[in-house]
C-alpha cells in the first residue's frame, strides 16, 4: 500500500503517516509519497528521514498512532 506524510505540522508538531486511500489524506500540495510499504511501521521509518516528529494518522494507520 501507498503511504504518504503531511508536509504540514499538527499543532502539536507531528507529521502525520496516511495510506493513499485515507479519508484524511492531506491536500498533493500537502504530501509527500514515501512509497509501497506493507504496513505503517515501516512508512513511519521512512518518513523519519524527512522529520524527526511523525506519527501515523489515528484512522488509517492507527496502529503507528501515538499522540
Amino acid at each position: 500500500m501507498d503511504y504518504y506524510v503531511n508536509t504540514q505540522a499538527q499543532a502539536n508538531g507531528d507529521h502525520e503517516v496516511h495510506t493513499a486511500e485515507c479519508s484524511y489524506l492531506p491536500h498533493r500540495a500537502n504530501r509527500v509519497l514515501l512509497g509501497d510499504f506493507a504496513n505503517c511501521s515501516a512508512a513511519i521509518s521512512e518518513a523519519r528521514k524527512y522529520y524527526t516528529s511523525v506519527n501515523g494518522c489515528y484512522y488509517c494507520a492507527n496502529a503507528c498512532h501515538t499522540s
